[in-house]
Protein backbone atom coordinates (compact mmCIF):
# COMPACT_ATOMS: atom_id res chain seq x y z
CA UNK A 1 0.00 0.00 0.00
CA UNK A 2 3.19 1.98 0.92
CA UNK A 3 4.19 1.90 -2.34
CA UNK A 4 1.20 2.77 -4.20
CA UNK A 5 0.96 5.90 -2.61
CA UNK A 6 4.56 6.41 -3.19
CA UNK A 7 4.19 5.89 -6.79
CA UNK A 8 1.29 8.10 -7.30
CA UNK A 9 2.83 10.97 -5.49
CA UNK A 10 5.87 10.37 -8.45
CA UNK A 11 3.24 11.04 -10.68
CA UNK A 12 1.78 13.63 -9.48
CA UNK A 13 4.93 15.16 -9.11
CA UNK A 14 6.05 14.45 -12.81
CA UNK A 15 2.53 15.72 -14.11
CA UNK A 16 3.49 19.08 -11.62
CA UNK A 17 7.00 19.38 -13.14
CA UNK A 18 5.66 18.61 -16.99
CA UNK A 19 3.51 21.17 -16.67
CA UNK A 20 5.53 23.85 -14.99
CA UNK A 21 8.41 23.39 -17.49
CA UNK A 22 5.87 23.20 -20.99
CA UNK A 23 2.90 25.49 -19.62
CA UNK A 24 0.73 22.64 -20.63
CA UNK A 25 -1.63 19.98 -19.67
CA UNK A 26 -0.43 16.48 -20.36
CA UNK A 27 -3.28 14.60 -22.03
CA UNK A 28 -5.89 12.97 -19.62
CA UNK A 29 -5.51 16.00 -17.32
CA UNK A 30 -8.25 18.13 -16.85
CA UNK A 31 -7.99 21.55 -16.47
CA UNK A 32 -9.81 23.36 -13.88
CA UNK A 33 -13.33 25.03 -15.02
CA UNK A 34 -12.30 24.24 -18.28
CA UNK A 35 -15.12 25.98 -20.85
CA UNK A 36 -17.20 23.69 -23.24
CA UNK A 37 -14.74 24.13 -26.60
CA UNK A 38 -11.94 22.36 -24.18
CA UNK A 39 -14.09 19.34 -24.69
CA UNK A 40 -15.95 19.66 -27.54
CA UNK A 41 -13.94 21.02 -29.93
CA UNK A 42 -15.00 21.95 -33.41
CA UNK A 43 -18.48 21.91 -34.21
CA UNK A 44 -20.18 20.69 -37.56
CA UNK A 45 -23.06 20.16 -39.46
CA UNK A 46 -24.45 16.65 -39.94
CA UNK A 47 -27.56 16.21 -41.07
CA UNK A 48 -30.16 17.94 -38.85
CA UNK A 49 -27.46 17.78 -36.08
CA UNK A 50 -25.18 19.99 -34.94
CA UNK A 51 -21.90 17.63 -33.59
CA UNK A 52 -19.35 18.16 -31.55
CA UNK A 53 -15.53 17.19 -32.89
CA UNK A 54 -16.05 13.28 -31.35
CA UNK A 55 -19.09 12.99 -33.32
CA UNK A 56 -21.38 13.90 -30.74
CA UNK A 57 -24.87 15.69 -30.85
CA UNK A 58 -24.39 18.56 -29.43
CA UNK A 59 -26.51 21.69 -28.23
CA UNK A 60 -25.77 25.32 -28.44
CA UNK A 61 -26.96 27.24 -25.09
CA UNK A 62 -26.54 30.78 -25.69
CA UNK A 63 -27.45 34.22 -24.92
CA UNK A 64 -27.05 36.96 -27.05
CA UNK A 65 -26.33 40.77 -26.11
CA UNK A 66 -28.50 43.44 -27.41
CA UNK A 67 -27.16 45.89 -30.12
CA UNK A 68 -23.25 46.41 -28.79
CA UNK A 69 -23.23 50.01 -29.92
CA UNK A 70 -25.51 50.56 -27.32
CA UNK A 71 -25.19 48.43 -24.44
CA UNK A 72 -21.18 47.70 -25.50
CA UNK A 73 -20.78 47.11 -21.26
CA UNK A 74 -22.10 44.08 -21.20
CA UNK A 75 -19.26 42.41 -23.31
CA UNK A 76 -16.76 41.94 -21.04
CA UNK A 77 -15.03 38.52 -19.86
CA UNK A 78 -16.33 38.58 -16.80
CA UNK A 79 -19.98 38.78 -17.30
CA UNK A 80 -19.26 36.28 -20.36
CA UNK A 81 -17.91 33.90 -17.19
CA UNK A 82 -20.55 34.46 -14.89
CA UNK A 83 -22.89 33.15 -17.85
CA UNK A 84 -21.11 29.83 -18.16
CA UNK A 85 -20.12 29.02 -14.75
CA UNK A 86 -23.04 30.19 -12.89
CA UNK A 87 -26.04 29.40 -15.50
CA UNK A 88 -24.64 26.67 -18.13
CA UNK A 89 -24.26 29.15 -21.00
CA UNK A 90 -21.67 28.16 -23.65
CA UNK A 91 -22.31 30.62 -26.28
CA UNK A 92 -22.35 34.47 -26.48
CA UNK A 93 -23.82 35.94 -29.89
CA UNK A 94 -22.44 39.18 -30.19
CA UNK A 95 -25.32 41.11 -31.95
CA UNK A 96 -23.79 44.21 -34.03
CA UNK A 97 -26.57 45.96 -36.17
CA UNK A 98 -25.01 47.11 -39.60
CA UNK A 99 -26.84 50.69 -39.99
CA UNK A 100 -24.53 53.65 -39.29
CA UNK A 101 -27.88 55.13 -37.53
CA UNK A 102 -27.80 52.23 -35.31
CA UNK A 103 -24.14 53.00 -34.28
CA UNK A 104 -22.17 50.48 -36.92
CA UNK A 105 -18.85 51.38 -37.38
CA UNK A 106 -15.01 50.89 -36.62
CA UNK A 107 -16.05 50.48 -32.85
CA UNK A 108 -18.31 48.18 -32.91
CA UNK A 109 -16.21 46.14 -34.95
CA UNK A 110 -13.36 46.35 -31.91
CA UNK A 111 -16.06 45.46 -29.52
CA UNK A 112 -17.02 42.22 -31.76
CA UNK A 113 -13.26 41.60 -31.49
CA UNK A 114 -13.27 42.26 -27.89
CA UNK A 115 -15.82 39.59 -27.13
CA UNK A 116 -14.27 36.94 -29.41
CA UNK A 117 -11.31 37.20 -27.45
CA UNK A 118 -13.46 37.34 -23.97
CA UNK A 119 -15.12 33.76 -25.27
CA UNK A 120 -12.17 32.77 -26.48
CA UNK A 121 -9.79 32.30 -23.28
CA UNK A 122 -13.05 31.14 -21.42
CA UNK A 123 -13.37 28.36 -24.14
CA UNK A 124 -16.72 29.46 -24.95
CA UNK A 125 -17.99 29.24 -28.13
CA UNK A 126 -18.96 32.64 -30.19
CA UNK A 127 -21.40 33.70 -32.76
CA UNK A 128 -20.61 36.59 -34.84
CA UNK A 129 -24.55 38.44 -35.53
CA UNK A 130 -24.43 40.47 -38.99
CA UNK A 131 -27.43 41.83 -37.29
CA UNK A 132 -29.76 43.21 -40.56
CA UNK A 133 -32.80 44.30 -39.26
CA UNK A 134 -34.37 47.42 -40.31
CA UNK A 135 -33.01 47.45 -44.00
CA UNK A 136 -35.15 44.79 -44.29
CA UNK A 137 -33.31 43.60 -47.40
CA UNK A 138 -29.30 42.10 -46.63
CA UNK A 139 -28.10 43.28 -50.02
CA UNK A 140 -28.59 46.74 -49.21
CA UNK A 141 -24.96 46.48 -47.41
CA UNK A 142 -23.77 43.35 -49.39
CA UNK A 143 -20.48 45.00 -50.16
CA UNK A 144 -19.65 46.20 -46.55
CA UNK A 145 -20.56 42.49 -45.41
CA UNK A 146 -18.20 40.91 -47.63
CA UNK A 147 -15.06 43.46 -46.17
CA UNK A 148 -16.35 42.31 -42.67
CA UNK A 149 -16.36 39.15 -42.92
CA UNK A 150 -13.00 38.67 -45.35
CA UNK A 151 -11.86 40.66 -42.03
CA UNK A 152 -13.41 38.29 -39.78
CA UNK A 153 -12.48 34.89 -41.68
CA UNK A 154 -8.49 35.74 -41.91
CA UNK A 155 -8.42 36.63 -38.84
CA UNK A 156 -10.28 33.93 -36.87
CA UNK A 157 -9.70 30.91 -39.48
CA UNK A 158 -7.86 28.75 -36.73
CA UNK A 159 -10.61 29.60 -33.91
CA UNK A 160 -12.58 26.20 -32.61
CA UNK A 161 -15.45 28.75 -31.56
CA UNK A 162 -16.31 31.01 -33.99
CA UNK A 163 -19.31 30.96 -35.72
CA UNK A 164 -20.76 33.01 -38.30
CA UNK A 165 -24.73 34.52 -38.70
CA UNK A 166 -24.30 36.24 -41.68
CA UNK A 167 -28.03 37.60 -41.91
CA UNK A 168 -30.14 38.79 -38.90
CA UNK A 169 -33.60 38.78 -39.75
CA UNK A 170 -34.56 39.76 -43.56
CA UNK A 171 -37.81 41.05 -43.96
CA UNK A 172 -40.07 43.29 -46.02
CA UNK A 173 -40.49 43.00 -49.49
CA UNK A 174 -38.13 39.86 -49.86
CA UNK A 175 -38.09 36.28 -50.53
CA UNK A 176 -35.16 33.59 -50.04
CA UNK A 177 -34.71 32.52 -53.61
CA UNK A 178 -34.37 36.33 -55.47
CA UNK A 179 -32.64 37.95 -52.83
CA UNK A 180 -31.87 36.48 -49.55
CA UNK A 181 -29.94 33.13 -50.77
CA UNK A 182 -28.43 34.94 -53.59
CA UNK A 183 -26.72 37.01 -50.55
CA UNK A 184 -25.83 34.23 -48.80
CA UNK A 185 -23.72 32.44 -51.71
CA UNK A 186 -21.31 35.26 -51.62
CA UNK A 187 -20.99 35.73 -48.07
CA UNK A 188 -20.51 32.32 -48.14
CA UNK A 189 -17.99 32.14 -50.57
CA UNK A 190 -16.48 35.00 -49.23
CA UNK A 191 -16.10 33.22 -45.95
CA UNK A 192 -14.99 29.78 -46.87
CA UNK A 193 -11.89 31.69 -49.23
CA UNK A 194 -10.20 32.15 -45.65
CA UNK A 195 -12.26 30.01 -42.90
CA UNK A 196 -12.99 26.32 -44.76
CA UNK A 197 -15.27 24.63 -41.74
CA UNK A 198 -16.69 27.01 -39.71
CA UNK A 199 -20.63 26.89 -39.21
CA UNK A 200 -21.88 29.70 -41.22
CA UNK A 201 -25.86 30.51 -40.22
CA UNK A 202 -28.23 31.94 -42.78
CA UNK A 203 -31.26 34.40 -41.86
CA UNK A 204 -34.60 33.27 -43.44
CA UNK A 205 -37.85 35.11 -44.70
CA UNK A 206 -40.01 37.48 -42.66
CA UNK A 207 -37.89 38.07 -39.55
CA UNK A 208 -36.40 34.21 -39.48
CA UNK A 209 -39.49 32.42 -39.51
CA UNK A 210 -40.10 30.82 -43.19
CA UNK A 211 -37.18 27.52 -42.80
CA UNK A 212 -39.90 25.61 -43.86
CA UNK A 213 -39.58 27.82 -47.52
CA UNK A 214 -35.83 27.25 -47.48
CA UNK A 215 -35.68 23.72 -46.61
CA UNK A 216 -37.35 23.62 -50.19
CA UNK A 217 -34.15 24.85 -51.82
CA UNK A 218 -31.10 25.18 -49.09
CA UNK A 219 -27.87 26.10 -50.68
CA UNK A 220 -25.39 23.41 -51.68
CA UNK A 221 -23.01 23.76 -49.16
CA UNK A 222 -21.44 22.08 -46.06
CA UNK A 223 -21.17 23.35 -42.44
CA UNK A 224 -24.63 25.79 -43.07
CA UNK A 225 -27.36 26.40 -40.51
CA UNK A 226 -30.78 28.03 -40.78
CA UNK A 227 -31.68 30.83 -38.39
CA UNK A 228 -35.20 30.31 -36.66
CA UNK A 229 -36.25 33.02 -34.45
CA UNK A 230 -39.81 33.47 -32.32
CA UNK A 231 -40.57 35.40 -29.41
CA UNK A 232 -42.90 33.27 -27.96
CA UNK A 233 -45.83 35.83 -26.48
CA UNK A 234 -46.64 36.24 -30.64
CA UNK A 235 -45.23 33.02 -32.08
CA UNK A 236 -47.15 30.06 -31.37
CA UNK A 237 -48.05 26.70 -32.81
CA UNK A 238 -48.34 28.06 -36.62
CA UNK A 239 -44.80 29.04 -35.90
CA UNK A 240 -43.46 25.31 -34.56
CA UNK A 241 -45.38 23.95 -37.27
CA UNK A 242 -42.76 25.76 -39.57
CA UNK A 243 -39.72 24.34 -37.94
CA UNK A 244 -41.59 20.46 -37.52
CA UNK A 245 -41.75 20.84 -41.64
CA UNK A 246 -38.23 21.66 -42.14
CA UNK A 247 -36.80 19.12 -39.73
CA UNK A 248 -38.63 16.48 -41.12
CA UNK A 249 -37.33 17.73 -44.50
CA UNK A 250 -33.67 17.14 -43.20
CA UNK A 251 -32.84 21.55 -42.90
CA UNK A 252 -30.16 22.42 -40.24
CA UNK A 253 -31.98 24.49 -37.88
CA UNK A 254 -30.68 26.77 -35.33
CA UNK A 255 -33.08 29.44 -33.25
CA UNK A 256 -30.20 32.23 -32.30
CA UNK A 257 -32.32 34.53 -30.99
CA UNK A 258 -35.73 33.97 -28.92
CA UNK A 259 -37.68 35.03 -25.65
CA UNK A 260 -40.95 34.69 -23.76
CA UNK A 261 -42.16 38.38 -24.94
CA UNK A 262 -43.93 39.11 -27.63
CA UNK A 263 -42.59 40.04 -30.65
CA UNK A 264 -41.43 43.62 -30.50
CA UNK A 265 -39.16 42.27 -27.45
CA UNK A 266 -41.65 43.81 -24.93
CA UNK A 267 -45.08 42.91 -23.34
CA UNK A 268 -46.39 40.04 -21.47
CA UNK A 269 -44.43 36.93 -20.98
CA UNK A 270 -45.54 33.72 -22.00
CA UNK A 271 -43.92 31.07 -20.45
CA UNK A 272 -46.98 28.18 -20.94
CA UNK A 273 -45.85 29.04 -24.83
CA UNK A 274 -41.72 29.34 -24.07
CA UNK A 275 -41.66 26.29 -22.38
CA UNK A 276 -43.99 23.92 -25.28
CA UNK A 277 -41.27 25.44 -27.61
CA UNK A 278 -37.92 24.42 -25.51
CA UNK A 279 -39.67 20.95 -25.09
CA UNK A 280 -39.56 21.12 -29.17
CA UNK A 281 -36.26 22.56 -28.98
CA UNK A 282 -34.49 19.82 -27.07
CA UNK A 283 -36.38 17.12 -29.04
CA UNK A 284 -35.02 17.93 -32.03
CA UNK A 285 -31.21 18.63 -30.25
CA UNK A 286 -31.71 22.48 -31.79
CA UNK A 287 -29.74 24.96 -30.77
CA UNK A 288 -30.76 28.59 -28.95
CA UNK A 289 -29.51 32.00 -27.62
CA UNK A 290 -31.73 34.07 -25.55
CA UNK A 291 -32.23 38.02 -26.19
CA UNK A 292 -31.20 39.80 -24.43
CA UNK A 293 -28.00 40.30 -22.46
CA UNK A 294 -28.94 44.19 -20.70
CA UNK A 295 -30.76 45.84 -18.13
CA UNK A 296 -32.96 47.64 -20.90
CA UNK A 297 -36.46 48.56 -19.40
CA UNK A 298 -38.10 45.68 -21.83
CA UNK A 299 -39.38 42.28 -21.08
CA UNK A 300 -36.90 40.59 -23.07
CA UNK A 301 -34.02 41.80 -21.28
CA UNK A 302 -32.36 39.07 -19.16
CA UNK A 303 -30.93 41.79 -16.41
CA UNK A 304 -33.27 44.16 -14.31
CA UNK A 305 -33.91 47.46 -15.38
CA UNK A 306 -32.51 48.38 -11.51
CA UNK A 307 -29.65 46.38 -11.82
CA UNK A 308 -26.47 48.28 -13.25
CA UNK A 309 -24.01 45.68 -12.37
CA UNK A 310 -22.38 44.45 -15.68
CA UNK A 311 -21.33 40.79 -14.39
CA UNK A 312 -21.65 38.63 -11.31
CA UNK A 313 -25.71 38.35 -11.44
CA UNK A 314 -27.40 36.31 -8.45
CA UNK A 315 -31.21 35.43 -9.17
CA UNK A 316 -32.34 38.91 -7.01
CA UNK A 317 -30.52 41.00 -10.24
CA UNK A 318 -32.25 38.71 -13.19
CA UNK A 319 -35.75 40.19 -14.44
CA UNK A 320 -38.90 37.43 -15.22
CA UNK A 321 -37.15 36.68 -18.47
CA UNK A 322 -33.66 35.85 -17.14
CA UNK A 323 -34.81 33.84 -14.02
CA UNK A 324 -37.18 31.63 -16.49
CA UNK A 325 -34.57 31.01 -19.16
CA UNK A 326 -31.55 30.59 -16.61
CA UNK A 327 -33.34 27.96 -14.78
CA UNK A 328 -33.77 26.21 -17.97
CA UNK A 329 -29.90 26.39 -18.82
CA UNK A 330 -29.23 25.32 -15.27
CA UNK A 331 -30.43 22.12 -15.33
Amino acid sequence: MRRIRQLAVSILLIITLTVGMTGTVPVGTVRAAAGPVAGHGALRVSGTDLKDSHGRKFQLKGVSTHGIAWFPQYVNKAAFKTLRDRYGINTIRLAMYTNKSEGYGPAVEKKVQEGVKYATQLGMYVIIDWHVLSEGNPNKHKAQAKRFFAKMAKKYKKHKNVIYEICNEPNGNVTWEKQIKPYAKTIVKQIRRYDKKAVIVVGTPTWSQDVDVVANSPLKAKNIMYALHFYAGTHKEWNQQKLKTAYKKGLPVIVTEFSISDASGNGALDKSSGNKWMRLLNRYNISYTSWSLCNKNESSALIKSSCNKTSGWTAKDLSPAGKWYFNKTKK
